[in-house]
């Protein structure tokens, strides 16, 4: 069974930082590229940031260009995601999404393009 869990997510300050975690089990995560999306009460689904089945290449929201940073660790399983100086319209469930042999350019491969997605974590910015 192929299965996402995020995790790393809850409640901090403006300007804090969070670290969100992918894991991914029933497959090998090396072999996919890995999507973040964001979605807040009121708003639609948010593309954040992707990065490659390999790690090389990476893309970015311009809502969070400076601020999140993607990464993977392959021989885990496991994507992360870096969030720093978190503003209060960063506040939404976040999920990871994961498919195989897709090919992107500039902008990250759009949510129909992902058949398997993880269950979301709660991410709330506030003072």
């Amino acid at each position: 069974q192929l299965q996402l869990v995020e995790s790393g997510g809850g409640s901090v300050q403006p300007g804090g930082s969070l670290r969100l975690s992918c894991v991914a089990s029933g497959f090998t995560l090396g072999y996919y590229v890995i999507g973040w999306f964001r979605q807040a009460p009121g708003k639609e689904r948010e593309g954040v940031s992707c990065i490659s089945s390999s790690g090389g290449s990476t893309n970015y929201a311009d809502s969070v260009k400076g601020r999140f940073t993607i990464s993977r660790d392959n021989a885990k399983n496991t994507v992360y995601l870096q969030m720093n100086s978190l503003k209060p319209e960063d506040t939404a469930i976040y999920y990871c999404a994961a498919r195989n042999r897709v090919t992107y350019g500039s902008s990250c491969p759009e949510a129909w393009m992902y058949p398997d997605w993880g269950q979301g974590t709660q991410v709330t910015v506030s003072s």
